[in-house]
């Protein structure tokens, strides 16, 4: 087999000649004005991004915070923190991110309604600075212990039955579909939709 001859030469149009590619790794020179050159990185396929990923945003919309909508397990979603009197109808309502806790928004709820005798609550809500603040009002508390907690408070665990009637009140709030859906995009419009679903359920 005859070798290959190591580079092109231009025949009688006046082509320019045409090397081989070297450690420059470009043909020839760039006519100026024409193109630029770009830094070639060592990826094999152009098609290949190395710089894939998330947009460089804080991890949620413009105005989801405001609008009381959170990123949970079950994705985006607003949480409805609610108090109900002893026949489970609901008397404070308060609206936040999916993502929150219980506890925050507990004080705030309690500030809303008269001073009750007994407050019912679940493991949530194990916390001292509520306890103290209940237990300042006159109210007694009647909340589980968590687990972790050292130092154990007793509470009546016949009258922590009762605590079903705040669930029952949700159950009937999700008979309503645009309450379980909320179709409502702003967060006062939602609001006053739980309002209503709630005077609504009140009376029935």
């Amino acid at each position: 087999m005859e070798r290959l001859p190591r580079g092109l030469w231009s025949s009688h149009n006046d082509l320019q000649s045409l090397f081989a590619l070297g450690a420059a790794r470009h043909l020839g020179k760039s006519v100026s004005s024409t193109c630029r050159t770009w830094p070639i990185d060592g990826f094999a396929d152009d098609r290949l991004d190395p710089y894939q990923g998330a947009p460089l945003r804080l991890g949620r919309k413009r105005g989801e915070e405001k609008q009381a909508v959170g990123r949970s397990r079950g994705g985006r979603n607003t949480k409805i923190h609610a108090l109900a009197d002893a026949k489970g109808r609901l008397i404070a309502i308060l609206l936040t991110g999916g993502q929150a806790h219980d506890y925050p928004p507990a004080q705030r709820l309690i500030c809303r309604v008269e001073t009750a005798d007994h407050m019912l609550g679940d493991a949530a809500y194990d916390g001292n600075e509520l306890r103290k603040e209940l237990q300042d009002q006159g109210t007694t508390p009647v909340i589980p212990n968590r687990s972790n907690r050292k130092q154990r408070f007793s509470f009546n665990k016949q009258l922590y039955k009762e605590r079903h009637r705040i669930e029952n009140a949700f159950c009937r709030l999700k008979d309503f579909r645009r309450i379980a859906t909320r179709y409502d995009k702003l967060a006062r419009n939602f609001l006053a939709s739980v309002c209503l679903a709630a005077a609504l359920v009140w009376w029935i």
